[in-house]
């Protein structure tokens, strides 16, 4: 998290070549500049870069008016940077907030570099670049593709084998490059989900059979995945693996038709940057088996987070907000924040026009309906 008046999320989103990446971020991207979210949203979605905004927003103007798929990319590592900015900015309680609006930065890492060596020094420095650059991602997707699920059926674990080990080869292969003397790094990407891609085309397949169906094929390799990742950064107790679960698709495609309407998951993404690490932060921090410099990082922001949730009231200035969390009361308060609670204080803020306070718990509560839906299974740990 990172803060100066903006509460920067980044994510990281990984898959192989033709796993649905670029249509991913395209639809949902696009998605949000359609009349109906923008008349009953309290909030604009909105590319940092126009540019990139009017190439997403065509890709998904492309399938929603001609079905047609937007080009592949290869090698294309460009962050995506968008904002989210509260709709009426006279809101009541606007100004006192730590922070005005969210960005969301979405790291699209290309699947080659994952299954195929590089061609040359250039393009070794360039993979390295890129993925220093998506270090400070507090989650990271990998995409399992659902079509090659289909290709493999009955033999699943093929796939499945093969994508979480080449990406676990891909990262050993960057590993001397990435620690600089062979220390673990403290930002890293502590929460890794899996998530089925192209989830259309597997309707019977939720959250939780799709959690047992990689356990059940692959729950060796998922293990060593861990372990190498657990190689790479401090205190990895605070590493969840493979412990959330979660259905995406940008669309139902059929032939010479895409419906750009019928999406899985992708109303989830917001949630799932903005206030999944904070809920899983905090129980961590809870547990107290960080390392120092961990734990001030995974703090990097929250404290903020929590003053927009809760008040000011419940702490005293900046030290005090930091003093409370390390005394484990701010811990306590952000940790074991339920759905009931999270009602109570979304209906709290709309009735005071405190906007900031009401996305962000209904951003809580989204996650709790993408449970109950079983589009999304979170970790319990």
């Amino acid at each position: 998290m990172r803060l100066n008046r903006v509460l920067e999320q980044h994510i990281a989103v990984f898959g192989e070549s033709g796993s649905g990446k670029t249509v991913l971020v395209s639809s949902f991207y696009g998605a949000m500049q359609e009349p109906e979210f923008l008349k009953s949203s309290l909030f604009d979605v909105t590319a940092d870069d126009p540019g990139q905004g009017h190439r997403l927003h065509a890709n998904y103007l492309g399938m929603k008016d001609s079905a047609r798929r937007p080009d592949p990319t290869r090698f294309s590592a460009t962050p995506y940077a968008f904002s989210v900015k509260l709709r009426d900015k006279s809101a009541k309680g606007t100004r006192s907030k730590p922070f005005d609006a969210m960005r969301l930065v979405w790291h699209d890492y290309p699947g080659e570099w994952f299954e195929q060596d590089v061609s040359g020094s250039e393009e070794a420095q360039r993979r390295v670049a890129t993925f220093k650059s998506l270090l400070g991602s507090d989650v990271a997707i990998l995409l399992v593709d659902g079509q090659r699920l289909l290709d493999n059926a009955g033999e699943e674990e093929r796939y499945l084998k093969s994508l979480l080990s080449s990406f676990r080869s891909g990262l050993l292969r960057l590993e001397d490059q990435l620690l600089e003397d062979g220390k673990p790094l403290v930002r890293f990407p502590r929460i890794w989900i899996l998530a089925l891609s192209k989830a259309d085309l597997l309707p019977d397949l939720d959250a939780f059979g799709f959690r047992d169906l990689v356990i059940s094929k692959a729950s060796d390799d998922l293990a060593e995945l861990r372990k190498v990742l657990e190689g790479f950064i401090d205190s990895p107790d605070a590493l969840a693996v493979g412990e959330d679960f979660l259905r995406l698709s940008s669309a139902r495609f059929e032939p010479n038709k895409i419906e750009v309407t019928e999406r899985i998951g992708l109303d989830l993404v917001l949630p799932i940057a903005a206030m999944l690490p904070f809920e899983r932060h905090m129980r961590w921090v809870k547990k107290r088996q960080l390392g120092a410099k961990v734990l001030e990082d995974l703090l990097d922001g929250a404290a903020s987070l929590a003053t927009a949730l809760l008040g000011k009231a419940k702490f005293a200035g900046p030290k005090g907000i930091l003093a409370a969390f390390l005394g484990g009361k701010g811990a306590n308060l952000a940790a074991d924040l339920g759905v009931d609670q999270l009602k109570k204080i979304n209906a709290d803020a709309l009735a005071k026009h405190d906007y900031m306070a009401a996305v962000l718990t209904r951003f809580g509560l989204d996650l709790d309906d993408g449970e109950e839906k079983r589009v999304l299974l979170m970790s319990r740990r």
